[in-house]
């Protein structure tokens, strides 16, 4: 090698050195400097790699030492993972509970059982608001208004004793009469008689009312009259005539124009109720709190009940003959 080479080295060869000229060295020779040592690597329980690579001769006759690639240190095998942490573990008791209710998740089953539930309260309700619209006539009377209605549940109760007796004296009559065939004669038509009246095929008379319900407006409807009718069966009346028309127990009522229909007979006002029976219970039940005075005074009509001893109920029906239903005594 010239001179030249040995004062102007090649940049390649940044890894060798020169070494001194010696007696045992031939000049113009070039000699492989020792080896650079190995950086230190970090301490991991890794181990090294198990070859380092050897030199390579560099360009030019050159040679050039590459170190090795810096190995990362891994994880320690003996340290165990932190367990993830459950997502909400850092919030309170209150909020877990917020959390699981909001939003709700209904289920059809739910959904159903709701209906339910929502029906049946809604029913409840209906019933106990029509129970004290029922009520309320009653709480808002007067101590003489209750004291007439008690008198009037006496007297039904009474009446009801006096049939009930009249029944039991009319069989003690059958079993104890030496003449058994004509006593069931007798009794036979002074049923027919009784039945009579309540058909409205013969005339009756005795003690009773007269109702008169005067409408100068025109305001009165047959359903008013019809509660009229209903009022006095319950309070014991045996026959009733409105008009020259006889009710009867399959008497219907309809509006028809300026007056009211009577089993197909029209009449107008004033109407004028005959009725036989007790008068100290038809009356009352005429008169008490929410009754058919009171609202037919609130439709501007009048209505006037006038006791009598004497009642004559006139207006008969044709007796009619039925068509399917026969007798089943023998």
């Amino acid at each position: 090698m010239s001179d030249q080479d040995h004062e102007h080295p090649r940049q390649d060869d940044r890894m060798t050195t020169e070494p001194p000229t010696g007696p045992d060295t031939a000049p113009g020779a070039r000699q492989e400097s020792p080896a650079r040592p190995a950086p230190a690597l970090s301490p991991a329980p890794v181990p090294p790699p198990a070859s380092v690579p050897r030199p390579a001769a560099a360009a030019g006759g050159g040679l050039r030492e590459e170190l090795p690639e810096e190995v990362p240190a891994s994880a320690s095998p003996s340290t165990e993972e932190a367990p993830p942490e459950r997502p909400g573990s850092d919030l309170s008791g209150r909020q877990r509970l917020v959390k699981g209710l909001w939003p709700p998740r209904i289920t059809r089953a739910q959904l159903i059982v709701a209906l339910l539930l929502f029906g049946l309260g809604f029913g409840l309700a209906v019933q106990v608001a029509s129970n004290s619209e029922g009520d309320s006539a009653l709480r808002g009377a007067r101590q003489e208004d209750l004291v007439r209605i008690l008198d009037e549940l006496d007297d039904r109760t009474e009446r009801l004793e006096d049939e009930k007796q009249g029944l039991e004296e009319q069989r003690a009559e059958l079993e104890n009469s030496s003449d058994q065939a004509e006593e069931a004669r007798r009794q036979t038509l002074e049923r027919e008689r009784q039945l009579g009246i309540l058909a409205g095929t013969v005339a009756a008379q005795g003690p009773g009312i007269t109702l008169v319900v005067q409408d100068p407006k025109g305001m009165v409807e047959s359903n008013m009259l019809l509660d009229a009718v209903q009022e006095l069966r319950a309070a014991g009346a045996e026959a009733i005539q409105v008009n020259g028309v006889r009710v009867v127990a399959g008497t219907y009522l309809s509006d028809s124009g300026d007056g009211v229909s009577v089993d197909g007979n029209k009449i107008t006002a004033p109407y004028r109720f005959k009725v036989i029976g007790k008068p100290q219970d038809l009356e009352p039940a005429l008169n008490i709190p929410g009754g058919v005075v009171q609202t037919l005074e609130k439709e501007q009509a009048t209505a006037s009940v006038e006791r009598s001893t004497k009642i004559v109920v006139d207006a008969l029906r044709p007796a009619k003959q039925p068509g399917y239903a026969r007798s089943s005594s023998q």
